[in-house]
């Protein structure tokens, strides 16, 4: 009898090939992680006939499959065990297309964000999805997880940014759905399905991307604020005097900013007054000059008005790198011990209250931590960093709960753009009703009835149930 190695070798027809044993298993399971891929068998098809192929067989022996991108997600939803098989896109890197009139561009999932940006600039043109690990993220991932980013505020999170799919479900079915249009009203929008599903329903093996037209006029500030009712005011203020050009609005509390302004050995941005929030404030527009005098004069303005106590505005592209760098580089805060990394959401009017729950619940736990808070506030996305000086996995529950929990009665989500994976799948249901939950299961059940995709994400297979 062959072996599932030997069966799924067959179905590689196209190039692809797979990786065993060692060679599986000396892989990094992730970003910031010190341990290895679990799973001794990795295969890494070239075509979506070999996806076909390849998830027809595991379905057929009833082998579980674990998805891999570029492994940056943070809520372990590419985790595996010695008993999964790995399906990884990295060998599906390749555009197929790009329609500089449409503006549109069709890749495979395995491209990496980096690299669809380089390609999209030498068309004049951009995919606005972008975040700080875009030199190793895939594209297919970022559609997986339904990921954020820097630019939400302006131009929405993934599926804004995707037209069609292509994607393989559970019994090798090949469902492709790669439309090129904005409007298509032809029944249920399947691609939907297959965002933000974490690989639990099927495998995304091509994309058709909405570009935009290029937008050169960049234009970058770092400013502080006095308190929080005044980052409030600014951003409202600041979004109208831009008329409608700003692109990202980063919030910093002072716990975060500090620390990482002195890590990343910046210079020149400092600031002045009795700020005790910090914000990257960044437009981009057509006309360098006229952008360049529209954001000046309203960042004059919020000074006027007392929104702001100060602001270092980027003069080049050295100086908007350093500003940037403050937000991208969070590996920093990990200096001081094993850390927690954590994504909601809440409406902006209560994230100060929030945060300031956070803090004091976790002060007065017994255990030595620092707690590092930032975020996307303009779409109301925050993160925060919890730092253990030791033994984090004894007090990671407590933790956990000291974040998660607040959130119910303020109408927050526990994942605001990371997804849900094996880490929060516990307190899914204080933000999803039991209906909603009811209606994922029965999803989960009809399109992947032998529970084979990504098993134990987002919740335990247990087949459907009744939606009262």
């Amino acid at each position: 009898m062959a072996s599932m190695s030997e069966k799924i070798s067959a179905c590689l027809a196209d190039g692809g090939d797979m990786l065993l044993g060692d060679d599986a298993t000396s892989r990094s399971a992730g970003v910031w992680r010190d341990d290895s891929v679990q799973a001794t068998i990795i295969v890494r098809p070239r075509s979506t006939q070999e996806v076909s192929e390849v998830l027809r067989v595991c379905h057929e022996e009833g082998q579980s499959v674990v998805t891999h991108g570029g492994l940056t997600g943070l809520v372990n939803s590419a985790d595996t065990t010695a008993a999964d098989v790995v399906l990884s896109m990295e060998r599906m890197n390749n555009i197929i297309d790009i329609d500089t009139l449409g503006r549109t561009m069709t890749v495979q999932a395995g491209v990496p964000l980096q690299q669809i940006h380089d390609v999209c600039a030498e068309h004049g043109l951009m995919f606005p999805v972008d975040l700080g690990a875009r030199g190793s993220c895939q594209i297919g991932g970022n559609a997986a997880t339904n990921a954020g980013g820097l630019r939400v505020i302006r131009y929405g999170m993934t599926r804004d940014n995707i037209l069609g799919i292509e994607a393989v479900l559970a019994d090798g079915t090949i469902l492709s759905s790669l439309n090129q249009v904005l409007k298509n009203n032809a029944g249920y929008d399947l691609k939907q399905l297959f965002i933000g599903s974490e690989g639990t329903l099927g495998v995304v093996t091509q994309l058709v991307l909405r570009l935009r037209t290029e937008l050169p006029a960049e234009h970058t500030a770092l400013v502080g604020f006095s308190d929080y009712q005044r980052v409030l005011k600014f951003l409202s203020y600041f979004d109208g005097a831009l008329a409608g050009n700003l692109s990202a609005f980063e919030v910093m509390w002072p716990d975060f900013f500090m620390h990482q302004r002195a890590k990343c050995e910046v210079k020149g941005l400092e600031i002045d007054g009795d700020a005790r929030f910090f914000a990257i404030v960044e437009s981009l527009g057509v006309d360098h000059s006229q952008e360049a005098e529209t954001f000046g004069a309203a960042l004059e303005g919020a000074m006027e008005e007392g929104l702001i106590t100060d602001a270092v505005v980027a003069q080049s592209d050295n100086d908007r790198a350093a500003i940037w760098k403050i937000r991208d580089e969070v590996e920093h805060l990990f200096d001081g011990g094993e850390h927690m990394f954590f994504d909601v959401s809440l409406a902006i009017r209560s994230m100060n209250e929030y945060v300031d729950e956070v803090r004091a619940n976790l002060a007065k736990q017994s255990f030595d931590s620092q707690f590092y808070s930032f975020g996307h506030l303009g779409d109301g996305n925050l993160h925060f960093c919890v730092v253990c000086k030791s033994d984090l996995a004894k007090y990671q529950p407590t933790i956990e709960e000291c974040v998660y929990q607040p959130l119910e009665p303020l109408g927050g989500s526990i994942s605001a753009e990371h997804g849900i994976g094996l880490q929060k799948k516990a307190y899914l249901s204080l933000t999803r009703s039991d209906a909603e939950i009811a209606v994922m299961r029965t999803l989960k059940h009809a399109m992947d009835p032998k529970g084979i995709l990504n098993p134990g994400k987002i919740f335990d297979f247990e087949g459907p149930v009744s939606i009262q």
